[in-house]
């Protein structure tokens, strides 16, 4: 959201947090495509969207062809960032920090193949981060002891060092600053936010006035009936999104 908003402020963001079926790692394949085929669809037609993001890792590894199938707009997804960190490193040892779900998928290592073949790749798939990121959001600070815990196969090993992490999964940003705070002050930390929000800006071209805030307000959805939009609102109010509301159960299906 800061990325778009920075490269698009002239964009209207309506975000839907399926937070119903959180988290996406424990839906198969053909379910997680049924159910974000029909709420895309539902989404595009009732907001009239120029295009979609889809702002999960997991997701984009999984849906993105057939989304690209159902809807006749452009369809963004959501890439670790491992070209870059091959780029960056300096030990030639990267972290990918990723849900289960996404860690070990082929899609994965298909970008070490082309983009980091050279570099060893120290892999954590976390059951935990999601959940304590989606907590921080509801004014809960992370844990620094289990943050810690969670990352010893990056920094505390006997050959060379992670200096380059990954963050594959887009709940991991929000809690960046605290992964920062557990680890060496060297390690770069990447996030693939500047360049969806680029790729964004690139697929809606001249379609909108890019250089003049949005006149619509952002609108953010819920998928989960018994939301408590309360206690997430002050939380989404620092991204600009004044309109909060839960999808009524109906439009849940595909």
């Amino acid at each position: 959201m800061r990325a778009i908003r920075a490269a698009l402020p002239g964009v209207r963001i309506i975000y839907l947090a399926d937070n119903a079926a959180f988290p996406y790692g424990k839906l198969s394949r053909d379910v997680l495509t049924g159910r974000l085929t029909g709420l895309a669809t539902r989404l595009v037609a009732d907001y009239d969207c120029d295009a979609m993001v889809v702002a999960c890792n997991t997701a984009s590894t999984v849906v993105l062809d057939a989304l690209r199938k159902v809807l006749k707009v452009p369809v963004v997804g959501t890439v670790p960032a491992i070209k870059t960190a091959g780029a960056v490193s300096n030990t030639r040892v990267i972290g990918l920090l990723a849900t289960e779900a996404t860690v070990n998928g082929p899609y994965i290592q298909d970008l070490i193949a082309k983009f980091a073949s050279d570099c060893e790749v120290v892999k954590i798939g976390s059951p935990d981060l999601a959940a304590m990121a989606e907590a921080f959001a509801r004014g809960h600070a992370p844990d620094h002891a289990r943050l810690k815990t969670i990352l010893v196969p990056f920094f505390g090993r006997h050959t060379d060092p992670v200096d380059a992490v990954v963050l594959g999964c887009t709940h991991y940003p929000l809690i960046v600053d605290d992964l920062r705070a557990v680890s060496p002050r060297d390690v770069k930390w990447l996030d693939p936010s500047p360049a969806i929000a680029e790729r964004l800006k690139t697929v809606l071209g001249d379609k909108h006035n890019i250089s003049e805030p949005s006149s619509g307000a952002d609108r953010a959805l819920f998928t989960a009936p018994d939301t408590d939009l309360d206690a997430v609102r002050a939380f989404f109010d620092k991204f600009g999104f004044s309109d909060l509301s839960v999808l009524p159960a109906q439009e849940l299906s595909p």
